[in-house]
């Protein structure tokens, strides 16, 4: 499982021209789950997002993770982060999960989320997306399930 992590001052997610996910200060999460990821790929990436420290402290040093800030968290589905570009200069998307099996993880890792205590919004699995982010730093990171 491929998380990238933005931390955004803004951000929101429309489908058709409406807004369907809208969070203010925290992490916009873009998830790519590949065909041989399981719930212990979930359970580590809900686990790093929620200790991420990205945010800075009054010392002006990134030492606070989302709960200390009161951040949220909007998850949005990417199988484009599966894409392998090494031949030619079409991606193959050949090891990104099939759509079923890839919502049940994206679904279970952004209740996981919620379980932790964190507001999750979320785009709509499947659907063409216009995703605006206000990244604040910029700060993004590319967390890897499988680079443990």
């Amino acid at each position: 499982m491929r998380v990238l992590i933005q931390k955004s001052l803004a951000s929101s997610v429309s489908v058709d021209g409406e807004i369907i996910g809208v969070i203010n200060n925290g992490f916009v999460i873009l998830v790519g789950v590949t065909h041989s990821d399981t719930m212990e790929d979930v359970d580590y990436c809900a686990r790093k997002i929620s200790q991420m420290r990205l945010f800075e402290d009054e010392e002006g040093k990134m030492n606070l993770d989302l709960k200390a800030v009161g951040g949220q968290i909007l998850s949005i589905s990417q199988f484009t982060l599966q894409a392998n570009t090494k031949k030619g200069n079409r991606p193959s998307f050949i090891e990104a999960a099939k759509p079923d099996y890839a919502n049940e993880l994206y679904m279970a890792l952004n209740q996981q989320l919620r379980e932790l205590g964190f507001v999750v919004e979320t785009g709509e699995f499947g659907a063409m997306m216009q995703v605006n982010i206000t990244n604040d730093g910029p700060v993004t990171i590319m967390l890897d399930s499988k680079n443990k």
